[in-house]
């Protein structure tokens, strides 16, 4: 008897915060707690990483704000299914996602995501190849967030060998006159100096050279990574690359990283992954500077691996999320990520940030490259399983041409036809 008497005084006491005992109050009114806000991401998904975003960078906001925020870990495959599911069903609890460019247009394309042209984000300077990126069509989808690259390291001492005409600024600063034309004549004079070649690339097959060809060449050259792959242009990439290999470093066939041989002097000038030459900038700071790479006939091309945040539509907290987006965009903010996660930095504002030392010159390069008006940003393609086989036409055909020396229309024309069908079978543009 007494268990029933105390159920029905739970009971009211329930239905008296409702409408049915409020005096007439209408039931909409009522507002439950906001709860956390939820901050999906493909992002920073090992578990150190997990933890610095948790307990550190998200921290700090919540702490400033009073705002909690739940950071939830997906893999990139469950993105989309997930915002889908919550976008169709009317019942969107994600806030704000964290996600590469392809993911972010794909998630776009089917109307997923809100148009962010009206977040004022003051005083903060992005990057502007990003920032074109992140519209289409007139609709910011996204604001950029993340960035990793590859690029190229300089041995001060091979400033002493410049060609005519080129000054260290130049290739410092990204200028109109750092061209591939200037690399070559460059590494004549490192050659003759030195009595060996003094450019070097990693180009054995654990190396990351077909990076170089397909992201950063072949748009210099072309404009595109893969649209125009048999092309006038194309000839002329080729035609360059068998100019240039007397003058590159002999056991770059065999190199899977520039580090060592930048530290061993084997070579002073090499390109590569950010994550390849960071710890010869970390043992000699002094000695090496990160560049921009040159530029061809089209521009100056270079990859971008580009992380960008979206509200998905009929996101709740919009208020809040925009807050979030503020200061993980502030510089402050930035050069915590790149500190603890390797992120490069998003936002002009940041250099000035870091503190001195190895990691200020590599974020400086990166920062440098990506901000030339002449700049040619392309992504990785997403092909999937067709991966592989996009990467290994760049390999086959240098293979071909630059070391066989077969002819070079035959060969385009013959790969041209294979990176069509890869492209066509997975259903994505060329680019």
């Amino acid at each position: 008897m007494k268990k029933s008497i105390v159920l029905v005084m739970v009971l009211f006491l329930m239905l008296a915060g409702t409408s049915i005992f409020s005096g007439g109050q209408k039931e909409e009114e009522a507002v439950a707690p906001a709860g956390p806000l939820i901050f999906m991401s493909t992002q920073m998904t090992p578990a150190k990483e997990q933890a610095f975003a948790k307990g550190e960078l998200l921290k700090g906001f919540t702490d400033g704000t009073g705002i909690e925020v739940a950071f939830i870990n997906v893999e990139y495959f469950e993105m989309n299914t997930r915002l889908s599911a919550e976008v169709g069903a009317k019942k969107v609890t994600t806030s704000l996602v964290g996600e590469l460019h392809g993911g972010l247009d794909v998630m776009n394309s089917a109307g997923l995501l809100k148009d962010l042209s009206g977040i004022k984000l003051p005083n903060r300077t992005f990057v502007k190849s990003l920032e074109d990126r992140s519209v289409i069509k007139g609709k910011k989808f996204y604001v950029p967030w993340l960035q990793a690259t590859y690029i190229m390291a300089v041995d001060k001492k091979a400033f002493n060998y410049l060609p005519a005409g080129l000054t260290s600024g130049d290739v410092t600063n990204g200028t109109k006159e750092w061209t591939y034309d200037a690399l070559l004549e460059w590494a004549k004079n490192l050659k003759e100096e030195f009595k060996t070649p003094k450019l070097g690339f990693p180009i054995s097959p654990k190396g990351l050279w077909h990076r170089f060809l397909h992201g950063y060449i072949h748009p210099s050259f072309t404009g595109y990574q893969a649209k125009e792959f048999n092309s006038a242009g194309a000839v002329a990439l080729w035609e360059y690359l068998r100019e240039l290999m007397p003058y590159v470093h002999t056991a770059s066939t065999t190199w899977m990283a520039m580090d060592e041989p930048l530290l061993k002097q084997e070579v002073l000038i090499a390109w590569d992954h950010t994550a390849r030459l960071k710890s010869a900038i970390v043992e000699r700071p002094d000695q090496f500077v990160i560049v921009p790479v040159p530029r061809g006939p089209k521009g100056r091309g270079y990859i971008t691996v580009a992380v960008g945040m979206a509200i998905p539509v009929d996101a709740p907290q919009e208020d809040n999320t925009i807050k979030l987006i503020d200061y993980l965009t502030k510089p402050e903010a930035q050069v915590l990520i790149y500190k603890n996660v390797g992120f490069f930095p998003v936002v002009a504002e940041a250099e000035g940030a870091i503190p001195e030392g190895p990691l200020k010159i590599l974020a400086k390069g990166v920062l440098t490259q990506s901000a030339t008006p002449d700049s040619i940003m392309v992504l990785i393609p997403s092909l999937g399983p067709k991966s592989g086989v996009f990467t290994g036409l760049y390999r086959e055909v240098f293979t071909k041409v630059v070391i066989d020396g077969a002819d070079i229309e035959p060969a385009l024309k013959k790969a041209d036809a294979t990176m069509k069908s890869i492209f066509e079978e997975i259903g994505v543009p060329m680019q």
